[in-house]
């Protein structure tokens, strides 16, 4: 019944949705001439053969996805779907020859069902949390065997799905299998009536290393005399911290360079005000001794990761969740990180152990993490050797998952 309301809710919302795109895009949050795909009409042609669908919702789970895809796309044509502007031009960037990307239509079930009917994908893969009812739905209706991968599903999450657990058995019940990133989520899974649950490792753990334009690296290293450290993937309420932990810290380290790598980099202008008219690379200015560099680019954080010492990772002071701490560490970067790292939890306990990780809660504890390693660099350097230990010893997780997902397609 709830599924029946949401489906008739959702029909009768196409109005208001599509005003919703166009004021997205009137703001740079959606890409104007496609905006059509967010309503399942296709841009580009169906490749022939066998296809398999990989829908991320952003940036961080299309890195993660990438591995997956390049082995998938070894086998047969891939369609990518995700639902950011930055997520599409980092597909742009990265995706393989044989793959393709299209924006992922807003879960409208006519929307879905046309969406389907162009791209007939013989296997559909959901990352994470992507789990929309109506397009579940237009799957199932077509036969198409549905795939979780690194399914995510917190506690909040398991109770608000257990007041409708009819709704619950469905959704999740039709997928031909769902690999929990932990097994906290898969026991959550279960808890929901799941059927096949598959505890392989969390997929994030197993990415490459984020690429680095080598000639860019050596522009900045030359540029860049004296200390310096990262703040990565910063939120609003983050930037005003790192500005005045920068500015606590850079009579003591002189010429201190703080690079600030907002989350968003289309609110550099906003981050560069906050930090006192901070140079900004988008605008292809040069970092200065003694200030905060703010780096509003896209598709660089392993530039970034490779030319500081250690890095504060956002979303963890301010925000929820947190952001992949996995990548700055196996790039051998120990990280700072602030309470909230509910997306990240298995990840952080490896870092803790190996004490390749700062915690803090308040500016007076990142003023005084980044003082440490600033202080200490071989201690920063011996901690980046643990943090990459760290995540040395797992199996390579994209195989199984390829040849569990093909299986579905041949």
């Amino acid at each position: 019944m709830i599924l029946k309301i949401y489906a008739k809710a959702t029909s009768l919302a196409k109005p208001a949705l599509r005003y919703m795109l166009r004021r997205r895009a009137v703001k740079g949050k959606e890409i104007a001439h496609r905006l059509a795909e967010r309503e399942g009409i296709a841009s580009r042609p169906r490749p022939a053969g066998r296809l398999a669908w990989v829908h991320a919702a952003s940036v961080g789970e299309t890195i993660s996805a990438l591995p997956l895809i390049d082995l998938l796309a070894a086998a047969g044509p891939v369609l990518l779907t995700t639902g950011t502007v930055t997520s599409a031009k980092l597909a742009a960037e990265r995706l393989p020859q044989n793959a393709l990307h299209q924006f992922v239509p807003l879960d409208v079930p006519g929307w879905a069902e046309r969406f389907l009917e162009h791209w007939r994908p013989d296997a559909a893969v959901f990352l994470e949390s992507e789990i929309w009812p109506n397009l579940l739905a237009a799957c199932d209706a077509r036969g198409i065997r549905r795939f979780l991968v690194n399914g995510r599903l917190s506690a909040a999450s398991t109770r608000n799905w257990q007041r409708a657990p009819g709704a619950a058995k469905t959704l999740l019940g039709g997928f031909a299998a769902i690999h929990a990133q932990s097994t906290g989520d898969a026991v959550n899974f279960r808890a929901l009536g799941a059927v096949r649950v598959l505890e392989w490792g969390n997929l994030k753990f197993h990415a490459a290393p984020l690429p680095c334009d080598d000639a860019a690296l050596a522009a900045l290293v030359a540029v860049i005399p004296g200390p310096l450290w990262l703040a990565a993937s910063t939120h609003p309420g983050e930037e005003e911290l790192v500005y005045a932990a920068h500015q606590a810290l850079f009579m003591e380290f002189p010429g201190l360079v703080t690079i600030l790598v907002p989350r968003h980099p289309e609110r550099g202008a906003e981050v560069a005000a906050i930090c006192g008219d901070a140079p900004r690379r988008a605008l292809c200015q040069s970092p200065q001794p003694g200030q905060v560099y703010v780096a509003d680019t896209l598709g660089e954080l392993g530039l970034f990761f490779r030319l500081a010492p250690f890095a504060f990772i956002g979303n963890s002071l301010v925000g929820f969740g947190g952001h992949n701490i996995v990548e700055p560490a196996l790039l051998a970067r120990p990280v700072i990180c602030g309470p909230h790292l509910e997306n990240f939890e298995e990840a952080a306990a490896r870092l803790r152990a190996a004490n390749a990780q700062l915690d803090v809660t308040d500016k007076a504890g990142l003023i005084a993490a980044a003082r440490h390693w600033l202080g200490d660099t071989q201690a920063a350097k011996a901690a980046g050797l643990r943090a990459a230990e760290a995540f040395a010893d797992t199996e390579r997780l994209p195989e199984r998952l390829s040849r569990l997902i093909l299986d579905g397609v041949s």
